[in-house]
Order: C-alpha cells, then structure tokens, then sequence
C-alpha cells in the first residue's frame, strides 16, 4: 500500500468521524423540543432522528457538489482538484482536507462538552480555510466569488448564518403567535396532547432536513479527496459507498445523541410548550429544506436554535434565558476563526514533519484530543436518564458541588 493510499484512508475515516460528530452534535436541532416536552421519549427520539438522517442523506446531492469549492479554492470551475495540488498522489490537497477535518472535529468536541450548540458546518469550513491559508496563502480562499451570485465565504457561509436564524425566528414567533390566538379558550390538556402529535412530525421532518443537508457536506470533502487521489473522476456524482458511509455514520452519531447540547437547546433556552415546540421544528424544516434545494450549506444549529428563541418570544409572557442565548451566540462568532486556528496548526505540523509520518502524527493528536474531552464529559455525564431535569436547579447543585 503506497503512503498515499495510507493518507486518503486517514482522511477517509478522519471525515467520517467528522460526520459521526456532526449527527450527536446536531442532534438536538431535530429533538430537542421534543424531549423537552415529552412528546417523545429521549431514546425514541435520538432513535427515530438517526433513521431519518439516514435517509435524508439519500436524497440529494446539490450540497456535497458544492460544500468545498464554495469557501476555498482548490477545485477548478469543473470540480476537479487544482493541478498543483495532485502531485505526488494529491499529497498536497490531502494534507489540506485532513488537518481542516480536525479542526472542524476539535472545535465539535469542545463546544459538546461545553454544551454549547455551535454550527459543525461552520467548524468544518473554519477548519478548511485555516488549513488551506497555512498552504496556499490567503488567495486560496474563496472570500465573495466573483460577484456575479452569492458565492464564497461571504456569499455562501456569512450571508446565511445571518440570515437564517433571523427568518426562521421571525417564522417561528409569528407561528407560535398564532397557535396561541387560534387555540385561545381550548382546555390546556387538549392542545397539549394534540400538538405533542404534531411535534413528532415536525421533529421527523427536521431530521430528514438534517440529513439532507448535513451528511452532504461529509460527502463532498471525500469525493474531492477520491478526486485527488486518482480514484474517482466523475465531479458531477457521489460514490454510493461514500453516500451509504456518510448516511451511516451521522445516523449513528445522531443515535448516540449529543445530551449535553440536547438539554441546552430543550431547557436552557425556553422553557418550551407543545405549541411552540411545533411552530419551531416547523419552521426550522422548512428554512433547511429550502437550503438545501437551493444549494447552501447552511447551519442547521443557527435555525433550529433561532426558531426555539423565535418561539418564545411570540408567547406571551415565556420566559426567555438571553444569558444563554448570548453564550450561544458567541460560540457560534468565535466557530469558523477557532477551528481555523486548529486547522492551521494541524497543517503546519503535518507539513513539517512532512509525508506519512505527518499525516499519522495529526490523526493521533486528533485521537489524543477527543479522549481526553471525552474522559472530561464523563465529570458530570449527562444523558438521557437526566436530559430533562429542570435547569436552574441542576445549575444550582453543580455550582454546589464545585
């Protein structure tokens, strides 16, 4: 086996764990209202949420046709990887795609152990436009296109994570709104139990959206490696065992369930309803699926997360936790540059040592990385046994027993 084959097997595998961080970190934008309201049970959910990513991820490729030419410039115009960079069995574009992997999967971890639920999208670019300015300078990236359509980092990236939590609150206040004025005078238990229903549909559409749209992006970055590498040349399709491999790992991942986002998303921020549950997952399904159709690779964490605050603010009198909301929203500022800082890194430490033996070295500092955090998790595990516990008083008691 020739040390490029090694590499684009490390780069495979780096991307599909990438994936599995994708699903148990998104997780909570299709389940997490959910569970809060008990519409579903926590392990009912996650699983109902991982089969429908699975099959989301089937049903389109507009996105993974798109993820990685739209922010950096390593393809030419026809998808094909740039000529200077498939030297040598594509050593230099794999080196790329593997240290920006890892700073998407650290930036995943850190933000999942801190409960905070940032954008994988946004981690995943950050970590690649750190890595390609590390090897090709700050012309390979694609800041705005070349004006003639929304393109670029700007256009493709910033524009929507802007935007999209924005319309999707909007449509999520103006719906729950709504729901409250129509269904004014009805008995409680009778709404409750008829839009917990609802929930279930809306969730299921949510993760359907997920999958649509998020399992793409994973399949894109391994096409653009099979590119590379010589053993794929058709830039118009997916491998179906790429497809089938990324649908997997993200349902797996969404299975497992990322808890810790989960009751941020469930508890912290709202104090949710039934009704507003439905009006949000609704208007998250509908924002990501129109995403998808249209091609961006929006983050699915900006609206779901956008549509739970939307929710709130158009019933009267929920309580609404900015606190929270603002630590959220830092984390998703800081996203694309701290994953960018990782993925330089991880280039420039590669690069320097150079050849297989660089490529080896990130991979274990990346395995190095999630143990650790993982085995931090584990300090004050969270799942579904506790999921649902109310905020303020866990807050309270873990203050306790620091």
């Amino acid at each position: 086996m020739s040390e490029s084959t090694v590499v684009l097997v490390l780069v495979i595998v780096t991307a599909l764990g990438f994936d599995f961080t994708n699903g148990f970190h998104d997780t909570a934008n299709a389940m997490a209202t959910s569970i809060a309201t008990r519409a579903l049970r926590p392990k009912a959910a996650v699983l109902l949420s991982g089969i429908l990513n699975l099959v989301g991820a089937f049903l389109s490729i507009e996105v993974a046709l798109t993820v990685s030419n739209a922010v950096v410039k390593i393809q030419n115009s026809n998808g094909t990887p740039k000529q200077d960079l498939v030297a040598d069995g594509g050593a230099a574009l794999l080196l790329i795609i593997l240290a920006g992997l890892v700073g998407g999967i650290v930036w995943n971890l850190l933000t999942w152990l801190l409960g905070l639920p940032s954008s994988s999208s946004h981690a995943l670019f950050g970590g690649l436009i750190g890595a390609t300015i590390a090897g090709l300078g700050w012309t390979g990236v694609n800041w705005n296109g070349d004006g003639s359509k929304l393109d670029g980092v700007i256009g493709k990236v910033i524009l929507p994570a802007v935007m999209s939590p924005v319309i999707a609150g909007v449509v999520a206040a103006a719906g729950t709104w709504l729901v409250y004025r129509i269904t004014a005078g009805v008995a409680q238990r009778f709404t409750d139990n008829g839009f917990r229903w609802g929930q279930i549909g809306s969730a299921s559409l949510v993760s359907l959206a997920h999958g649509t749209n998020d399992a793409q992006k994973t399949m894109g970055v391994i096409t653009l490696a099979l590119i590379a590498a010589g053993d794929w040349t058709d830039t118009k399709n997916i491998p179906f065992w790429v497809k089938a491999a990324c649908a997997v790992a993200i349902a797996l991942g969404t299975y497992l369930g990322g808890w810790r986002i989960i009751r941020t998303v469930g508890k912290g921020l709202v104090e949710i309803s039934p009704p507003q549950g439905l009006a949000a997952e609704s208007a998250s399904a509908a924002v990501i699926l129109t995403s998808s159709h249209l091609g961006f690779a929006l983050s699915t964490t900006h609206v779901a997360t956008g549509s739970i605050l939307g929710s709130g603010v158009g019933r009267p009198g929920a309580l609404v936790r900015w606190a929270v909301a603002g630590r959220m929203v830092a984390a998703w500022l800081i996203t694309l540059p701290a994953a960018a800082v990782v993925g330089a890194l991880m280039w420039w430490l590669g690069n320097g040592i150079g050849g297989l033996g660089g490529a080896i070295v990130i991979f274990v500092v990346l395995v190095a990385a999630a143990a650790f955090m993982y085995l931090r998790s584990r300090r004050d595990p969270i799942d579904h046994t506790n999921v649902n516990d109310d905020w303020d008083a866990r807050r309270e008691l873990a203050g306790a027993d620091r």
